[in-house]
């Protein structure tokens, strides 16, 4: 039979708990994201997690594979909402390069800090390097190209050669994703702020400003 909620069918709790509104699914990658950021993913079990969002760990294997499943959903979460920009951004061609360009850097940074939890420091996890995760590297490929592009379409990146231009993208994009140990070590600070400072420091790489601003000379 069908059902009118929209929401996946599943196996019963193992315990009650208020309902937050969000589907089993969702509360087992918020479950995962809290116990991988707070106690590490070596250390978190399946069981922990489903024990967190109230389940029973077999009623977890109905939503996801494992650890590695909830780990590549985390971490492509951190990256497919940039590159949907990305791509609006660069179709856009009726705005300056830079005015596009700073708009994808501040709110890459603000969706690498937002949330309760630094989904971003597990990108450092060794683990990541697995082939569960190629998905999620292809997405980020995609992303920095994109930066890559967006970058050389500025005046300034215009007038750079290839080998420079791409080197100036791995700088933009390494800076853009350093927010991730600057929130780590300073959880409280206002992302907003954060956020355009990022994006100011990312045009000063390239050695572009935002139109209306004054053009920031390269050395």
């Amino acid at each position: 039979m069908g059902t009118t909620t929209g929401r996946r069918v599943g196996r019963p709790r193992a315990m009650q708990r208020p309902d937050s509104g969000m589907s089993a699914r969702d509360e087992l990658l918020l479950a995962a994201a809290e116990l991988f950021t707070t106690r590490g993913y070596a250390a978190t079990t399946t069981r922990a997690v489903a024990e967190s969002a109230g389940m029973r760990q077999a009623t977890m294997y109905h939503y996801f594979t494992g650890k590695e499943d909830l780990l590549a959903e985390l971490l492509e979460s951190t990256v497919t909402p940039s590159l949907t920009l990305a791509r609006a951004l660069l179709a856009d061609d009726g705005r300056p390069a830079e005015d596009r360009l700073w708009e994808l850097c501040r709110s890459d940074v603000g969706l690498l800090c937002r949330g309760p939890h630094n989904l971003g420091a597990l990108y450092l996890l060794p683990e990541v390097q697995g082939e569960r995760f190629q998905r999620f590297h292809g997405v980020r490929a995609e992303l920095k190209a994109a930066y890559g592009q967006l970058l050389s379409a500025t005046t300034a990146g215009s007038e750079l050669s290839r080998l420079e231009r791409a080197l100036r993208t791995d700088l933009v994009f390494g800076l853009i994703e350093g927010v991730i140990l600057i929130h780590r070590g300073t959880p409280g600070r206002a992302v907003s702020g954060l956020a355009a400072a990022m994006a100011d420091a990312a045009l000063r790489i390239v050695g572009a400003s935002r139109s209306g601003e004054p053009v920031i000379s390269r050395p």
